[in-house]
């Protein structure tokens, strides 16, 4: 019979992580036993996915407020510092701009306008334009900012983050000070050792402040690359990638993934014979169409794979095959020859025709993404993920 399914997800059901937990086995385990509850077939290239939070929680990856304002006023002198670009989050800065705080004297803070880098807006664009204010060029106090746009309120969380963040800071002990920009070397006026918080455009953000004559400048990424006082740390990423756990303390980004994707990747080998990929997985990259909220806050979506998830997808599209080479061709005649076509595609279609719009990104991004929108980020109790039939195609049987 026809096979008449392609890609399948499934989100696997896990015990609660706990930190020294051997995530390998509890992984593997946990997709056997769905394996033989669901009564699912393993095969040759299925992928296994494991968020890094639960990574993360079994290599007791975590950080103190106290660790990190340390890390930062060794790296930054412990006077006054300029903050620039911080996302507005409770999860994911709040717990870090406390540390940044307990570090300085008084922090300076720099919010990007109308929206934080991934999206989470302050105000409108319509609001700017019916001011006349160019976020380009125009450096507001934050009595400009109230004067010109009053408070507003996140669409989703209900928080006013120029009010919560300048309390926060104020509540660890430090002066504050707000301003809006875009411009990085806005902030030079008002403080010479930087921490840049933006996270995929933080290389070209530091080389302009240094360029600029900043005395000192870190990035987010620099802060708790190694222990402090015996805490977690992230030699990559320092803090990017962190959460909170407790009002005290963040999670970070795991350490040590492709030891744990290869680990996973041999248990499964030696319990079912099949070669399964494997992935750790953080933040999806896709955007919030009503919120305009883009999801990827982590560094990277994928911080480790096995070998067989690396590339990108070489794939044709199936309409402009049938709207084009076999635009005179229906029914089977029709089928017989996409699918001769596939067969047959070449190992390389970048820039050919036939491959537009089949989304050029890495396998990873796609697979992630997919993965995030699987598991969620609240009570679903699916910390892994299990992908079947993804690199079929329309010829499989």
């Amino acid at each position: 019979m026809e096979r008449m399914i392609g890609t399948v997800v499934r989100g696997i059901r896990a015990p609660i992580i706990r930190s020294g937990d051997d995530l390998a086995e509890i992984v593997t385990q946990s997709v056997l036993k769905a394996a033989e509850v669901e009564h699912i077939t393993l095969a040759n290239r299925d992928i296994v996915a494991v968020t890094e939070a639960v990574v993360a929680r079994s290599q007791n990856n975590y950080a103190t407020v106290d660790d990190i304002a340390a890390d930062v006023k060794a790296k930054l002198k412990g006077g006054t510092i300029g903050v620039i670009f911080p996302i507005l989050s409770r999860n994911r800065f709040a717990i870090c701009l406390r540390g940044i705080a307990k570090g300085a004297k008084k922090v300076v803070l720099m919010l990007s306008y109308p929206s934080d880098e991934v999206g989470n807006h302050l105000i409108s664009w319509d609001a700017l334009d019916a001011k006349g204010i160019d976020p380009y060029k125009d450096v507001l106090t934050l009595e400009r900012y109230r004067e010109l746009f009053g408070k507003n309120v996140h669409r989703f969380t209900g928080v006013d983050y120029v009010q919560y963040y300048s309390d926060l800071i104020r509540d660890c002990g430090a002066e504050v000070e707000v301003i809006f920009a875009n411009d990085a070397r806005a902030i030079l006026p008002y403080a010479k050792n930087i921490l840049t918080c933006d996270i995929h455009t933080r290389e070209r953000t530091k080389r302009l402040l240094k360029a600029a004559g900043a005395e000192a400048v870190c990035g987010l990424d620099e802060i708790l690359t190694s222990p402090v006082n015996g805490s977690g740390y992230n030699e990559k990423y320092g803090l990017l990638g962190s959460n909170k756990a407790t009002e005290d303390k963040v999670k970070l980004f795991p350490r040590n993934c492709e030891e744990f994707v290869n680990a996973v990747q041999k248990k499964l080998v030696s319990k079912t014979g099949k070669l399964i990929e494997v992935m750790i997985y953080g933040d999806g990259a896709f955007k919030d169409p009503i919120g305009k909220i883009w999801e990827l806050a982590d560094p990277v979506v994928s911080p480790a794979y096995t070998a067989g998830l690396s590339g990108q997808p070489n794939e044709v599209k199936l309409k402009y095959l049938a709207d084009n080479e076999f635009a005179e061709l229906c029914g089977d005649e029709l089928k017989a020859a996409i699918k001769e076509y596939i067969r047959n595609k070449d190992k390389d279609l970048v820039g050919n025709m036939v491959s537009e719009g089949t989304t050029p990104r890495q396998l990873t991004d796609l697979i992630g993404s997919l993965c995030d929108l699987t598991s969620g980020s609240g009570d679903k109790g699916t910390p892994i993920v299990l992908i079947q039939g993804y690199f079929d195609n329309y010829t499989a049987e």
